[in-house]
């Protein structure tokens, strides 16, 4: 799924929080946006999800325009944040609806949810918890499989690894690694942190201040680009 970006801008109070003339993520990429806080990532990711609007430009998933049809709902695995979820219901109640929006049947849901057994560690499933409940690095795994119950050929993923613990991010990496490599999914996902998503990635976009600093494919240079720039910072 083919990702085209034009022309993009967003101020608040009169600031420019983003401004891209031309970015193009092409099928089957994976693409990492780092950046410190404040660099324009989760606006950008918004974006893209038209779950707000643009002062001027495009953004287009696959052949359609986020801001005028729907149509890339259909193909598009998101999570960004604890708005996504549903805090009222339990796990599965949660991934049940989800499923449900794909036209997943229960069978095929909790049939899907096994390659998360390890990732969940039995704190997700099976607690007789609601959503609410759970500790906030667990409310983002429940949200991340939620995104990736359909198998979209676009996932798109805020900070995944900003919140659970060292072992999920080993485990969350290897989930994402087969669900780009096994779908071929388009991937993009953003970071304030190098590890791991350097060993994921297929290209590294850096923002600063909501402009691209940066966008080399993923790799040595890369990385001594990056270890470069935050250590200078």
């Amino acid at each position: 799924m083919r990702i085209e970006i034009s022309g993009i801008t967003k101020k608040y109070q009169n600031k420019n929080a983003l401004k891209i003339e031309k970015l193009v993520v092409e099928n089957r990429e994976f693409a990492t946006f780092l950046g410190n806080n404040g660099a324009g990532k989760t606006t950008l990711f918004r974006l893209i999800l038209d779950l707000i609007k643009a002062d001027s430009g495009m953004i287009q998933i696959g052949d359609s325009p986020v801001a005028k049809s729907e149509k890339w709902k259909a193909y598009t695995g998101a999570f960004l944040d604890r708005s996504f979820l549903i805090d009222f219901l339990t796990p599965e109640e949660y991934l049940l609806f989800s499923g449900a929006l794909y036209g997943l049947n229960k069978k095929a849901v909790f049939k899907k949810l096994e390659e998360f057994e390890d990732f969940f560690n039995g704190q997700v499933l099976k607690t007789h918890k609601y959503i609410r409940d759970l500790s906030a690095g667990n409310q983002q795994k429940v949200g991340i499989a939620a995104a990736l119950l359909h198998e979209p050929e676009f996932i798109i993923l805020d900070e995944p690894f900003s919140i659970i613990d060292p072992s999920s991010k080993i485990k969350l990496s290897g989930i994402l690694k087969q669900a780009h490599t096994k779908t071929g999914a388009t991937m993009i996902i953003s970071s304030n942190i190098l590890e791991p998503v350097l060993n994921l990635s297929t290209r590294i976009v850096l923002l600063e201040q909501g402009q691209i600093f940066m966008d080399n494919p993923a790799g040595a240079a890369s990385i001594d680009k990056l270890q470069e720039y935050f250590f200078n910072r």
